[in-house]
């Protein structure tokens, strides 16, 4: 796989120690890209020091936390994050960064690291297989995916470039409407979690679905 300037293609191309960035209700996966504002101490140091070294920063939802926000203190985190690249750097003048990172694969959280470092580091086991998943896996129900994001945006009124989806891949289209699916951070990590592409796909159809009938359940006892 090509991330930015670099190519992970077996184990040996990636750590198994990382430092991680602990984001709530926020999803990354591969070949996707995660735009960041880092303005705590602890965070602008995390990314000066992956800037000198291999720019990948590990990204993980805090266990038991629901807010938006960055936790405060050292929660739990969850057992599944995934490895992101700094492809993109900016400094805003006022103290805060901007940084995009581009999805490597995910990784398996096995245990935190101790030090004296104002961030968290942990060990890791990365998932290999997402190195080799292919753009285009015919076991994706790409119609029934598009079915469901259509039903979704015209409940919305929400309006999208069809013409730019449908040059999409499959990998492509399932990781960036996982990522951009308006889900909660349970929802979230059930989708960083799934076995494959096939597995996501559906399970973001089912949890569309859901959402769509609250709402037309919502809808039908209000104008009752």
């Amino acid at each position: 796989m090509q991330v930015g300037n670099a190519r992970y293609l077996t184990e040996s191309d990636l750590p198994d120690t990382i430092a991680v960035f602990p984001l709530s209700g926020v999803l990354l996966l591969s070949g996707g890209h995660l735009p960041l504002n880092v303005f705590e101490p602890r965070y602008l140091a995390l990314v000066d020091d992956t800037l000198k070294s291999n720019r990948l920063i590990g990204v993980i939802q805090p266990d038991l936390s629901e807010s938006e926000e960055s936790p405060v203190g050292n929660p739990d985190l969850c057992k599944v994050g995934t490895i992101g690249r700094i492809t993109t750097f900016g400094e805003t003048g006022d103290g805060r960064y901007v940084i995009d990172l581009a999805g490597v694969c995910r990784f398996r959280f096995i245990e935190e690291l101790p030090g004296t470092l104002p961030y968290r580091r942990a060990r890791i086991a990365p998932f290999i297989s997402d190195l080799h998943e292919p753009e285009d896996d015919p076991a994706v129900n790409r119609a029934e995916l598009l079915r469901a994001f259509r039903a979704y945006l015209d409940a919305n009124k929400l309006d999208v470039d069809w013409e730019a989806i449908g040059k999409t891949s499959n990998r492509t289209l399932v990781n960036s409407l996982s990522m951009m699916a308006p889900f909660g951070a349970r929802e979230k990590q059930a989708l960083l979690e799934t076995l494959d592409l096939k597995t996501r796909a559906e399970t973001l159809v089912a949890m569309t679905e859901i959402v769509l009938a609250r709402a037309f359940s919502d809808t039908a006892r209000t104008l009752q």
